[in-house]
């Protein structure tokens, strides 16, 4: 059983070897590319390449794609989402996963796969 105590859930989580990172920068899928997939699950991992909506925050209803996923951070970076900095250049903002909506991306063989377990099966 894993702990319930903040501390131990933030010690996991910043701990966390990368196989078990990957799973925690995952977004949920929009109802119209679930429904295109004919899956029931409802989040997969980012990649880089795929198409997002930012759904909370200051850039809210934003579309793009994702430049850049950072296990390290555990953060997403999507284009034209941005900031200047002191000196004028342009920075990419790092945007949490849970805030994202992926709107389309490269469904390949791997993630296929992925999908393919929620199809069939009678979840009641």
């Amino acid at each position: 059983m894993v702990s319930a105590k903040p501390r131990k859930q933030r010690k996991l989580r910043y701990s966390a070897p990368m196989h078990i990172r990957k799973k925690m920068v995952s977004a949920h899928l929009s109802p119209e590319l679930r429904a295109k997939l004919g899956t029931k699950k409802r989040s997969i991992p980012l990649r880089k390449g795929d198409t997002v909506k930012i759904m909370r925050g200051d850039k809210k209803g934003h579309k793009g794609k994702v430049m850049e996923v950072s296990l390290n951070d555990l953060k997403a970076y999507v284009e034209g989402v941005v900031s200047r900095t002191a000196k004028g250049v342009e920075k990419l903002i790092p945007i949490d996963p849970s805030n994202l909506l992926i709107i389309d991306g490269d469904f390949s063989k791997d993630r296929l796969r992925i999908l393919e377990r929620s199809k069939g099966g009678n979840k009641g």
